[in-house]
């Protein structure tokens, strides 16, 4: 089929790729060029990248909505869009260029994680399976009907965000390679309102660390917020990322203040509302990441000392 494919970061590779193997590519639509890394240089997205290598037509709109991005999306004849963590909401009239429409490849089991950020929200509430979902686009978010789910994927106990996206990445390629396959004999399924959920865009302070949570509920967060933003807790000697950790929670309870340094394993854990976060790998602002064990030995803090929200 002519295919027109919308997608920005690493996520969308696989399915770019698998695309260019089975279809026949006619154009990809991505993001601008944003300012990345230490210099804040011009930095083109993945998806660009890797379709300037295959030759590919590529158009970089700031906004779809903008007047006669429609049009200029016709010229390319798609008989179907395929849209993969592009990062703008498609218009009615852009979704409709296709002749058969635009088909998203979501990384969630939908109806439940709505939105743009569904592995890490995920993660953070606790979920432990994950999977994936083509359904055929509409004006909602991420509310049209279904036309393919995978099978459920067991999310690992200390999975990130990140290695848990790029094990979906390939599978969200694999099921819109099936998808397609089978277009013709698909009958798209109405989602149902029942369990329901969003997952918005992350915000910095979405990994703003509290330490009067469970350490379950903490370690959740350090786990959905890496690799982005971070999960963050202010320290004696300034603000600290928490990228691993992992809660202790078979110690008996005792009367204590969350966010105290304690004695835990040989080395010091952070107490919790219920339990013990013990960090594994961290990082100060601006400096290199970091094994927990060195920090406190640059850091020389001792027990007693107190970890707070930012």
């Amino acid at each position: 089929m002519r295919v027109l494919f919308y997608g920005t970061p690493e996520f969308a590779l696989p399915t770019l790729e698998a695309l260019v193997r089975h279809h026949q590519v006619v154009g990809v639509v991505t993001q601008p060029d944003r300012p990345a890394h230490r210099g804040q240089r011009l930095t083109p997205p993945p998806v660009k990248v890797r379709a300037a290598e295959a030759g590919l037509p590529i158009l970089q709109p700031p906004r779809l909505r903008d007047p006669g991005w429609a049009e200029r999306l016709q010229a390319f004849r798609p008989e179907v869009g395929v849209v993969v963590a592009f990062g703008q909401i498609l218009p009615k009239v852009v979704l409709d260029v296709p002749v058969r429409g635009s088909i998203n490849v979501h990384a969630s089991l939908l109806p439940r994680y709505r939105g743009a950020a569904p592995i890490a929200w995920a993660i953070m509430r606790g979920e432990t399976v994950a999977g994936i979902t083509t359904f055929q686009m509409d004006a909602g978010m991420d509310t049209g009907p279904v036309l393919m789910r995978s099978a459920p994927v067991t999310i690992g106990h200390e999975e990130t965000a990140g290695e848990l996206a790029a094990r979906l990445a390939i599978l969200g390629a694999e099921v819109l390679i099936e998808t397609l396959a089978c277009l013709d004999t698909l009958r798209a399924e109405s989602q149902p309102p029942e369990g329901a959920t969003l997952a918005p865009r992350l915000k910095k302070s979405d990994g703003h660390l509290d330490w009067t949570r469970t350490a379950r509920e903490l370690v959740n967060t350090v786990r959905g917020c890496n690799p982005w933003p971070g999960a963050v807790t202010a320290t004696p000697k300034g603000p600290l990322t928490i990228w691993r950790a992992r809660a202790v929670t078979d110690r008996p309870p005792r009367p204590h203040t969350p966010g105290l340094l304690v004695s835990c394993e040989d080395t010091l854990a952070v107490t919790t509302g219920d339990g013990l976060v013990l960090p594994a790998a961290v990082q100060l602002e601006s400096r290199r990441p970091v094994s927990w064990s060195d920090w406190l030995r640059g850091a020389r803090l001792t027990e007693g000392a107190r970890f707070t929200t930012p």
